[in-house]
């Protein structure tokens, strides 16, 4: 798989009839290895192993009914209190982030009400915390550490 702009992680990684899976952690099942799918398990283990987010606390394509329509969060990570606090919109490296990526995201979190914002292809990472209040998000340097 690429090489992404995160540290390196190690992987449960198995071909089976001719596929590639990974094993996700949070899920706790083996998952088919797409480009998209590996940019998630990184991240997922970015925020678990650099920012100290409990892996019981994430949840992956986690359902959201937005303007009548079942759609899917890729990652979305819960405060101690059980609230969204940050949703992750994961591309494949291959796409590139645009205002389409962070209307997607921004439509998720109209119902949702998340903190923090991340959106990544794994070679672009964009974070941004949110303003309830006056409707804007402001971009951040990086994701805060989970405390």
């Amino acid at each position: 798989m690429m090489i992404l702009n995160l540290p390196k992680y190690s992987f449960r990684i198995k071909n089976k009839e001719n596929k590639l899976y990974i094993f996700d952690r949070v899920r706790k099942k083996d998952i088919v290895l797409t480009d998209e799918e590996w940019v998630r398990q990184n991240i997922v283990s970015y925020l678990h192993e650099q920012k100290n987010y409990p892996l019981s606390l994430m949840a992956i394509e986690k359902q959201c009914i937005v303007n009548n329509t079942v759609k899917r969060t890729d990652i979305l990570i819960f405060d101690k209190t059980g609230s969204p606090n940050i949703i992750v919109e994961c591309k494949a490296t291959h796409i590139k982030i645009n205002q389409d990526t962070f209307d997607q995201i921004a439509r998720y979190n109209m119902k949702l009400n998340a903190t923090y914002l991340i959106v990544t292809n794994g070679l672009d990472h964009f974070y941004c915390q949110m303003n309830h209040e006056e409707k804007k998000y402001t971009f951040l340097k990086e994701i805060p550490n989970y405390s």
